[in-house]
């Protein structure tokens, strides 16, 4: 059984820092697309960024460009979420995913999911 497992998710200062991790298990790759998304309280689960499954095409919402980055180290079976420049309206549980194909930010088109890492960023 494939399992994603995020972790990394924290409570930090606006302007700060964080890296999270998306683990892999039951298989031997991470899986060919993957992204990030995030819900806030009494919000929409929402796209923020995903990545192809080598690593050439990344896209990601406008509210993170140029703070977020995605990543993934197919040897680790892992992806990362850099995100850089929080603001308190980053503040949600943040998901991975995989699916097949990068370049769709709609949550339907993704199989797999993980728990979810809560990120809080205070002002």
């Amino acid at each position: 059984q494939v399992q994603l497992v995020e972790s990394g998710g924290e409570l930090v200062q606006a302007g700060g820092s964080l890296r999270l991790t998306c683990a892999a298990s039951g298989r031997t790759s991470i899986g060919y697309a993957v992204a990030w998304f995030r819900q806030a309280p009494g919000k929409e689960r929402e796209f923020v960024t995903s990545i192809s499954w080598n690593g050439g095409s990344t896209y990601s919402a406008d509210s993170v460009k140029g703070r977020f980055t995605i990543s993934r180290d197919d040897a680790k079976n892992t992806a990362y979420l850099q995100m850089n420049s929080l603001k308190p309206e980053d503040t949600a549980v943040y998901f991975c995913a995989d699916g097949q194909w990068a370049s769709t930010t709609e949550a339907r088109d993704y199989d797999i999911w993980g728990q979810g890492t809560q990120v809080a960023v205070s002002s």
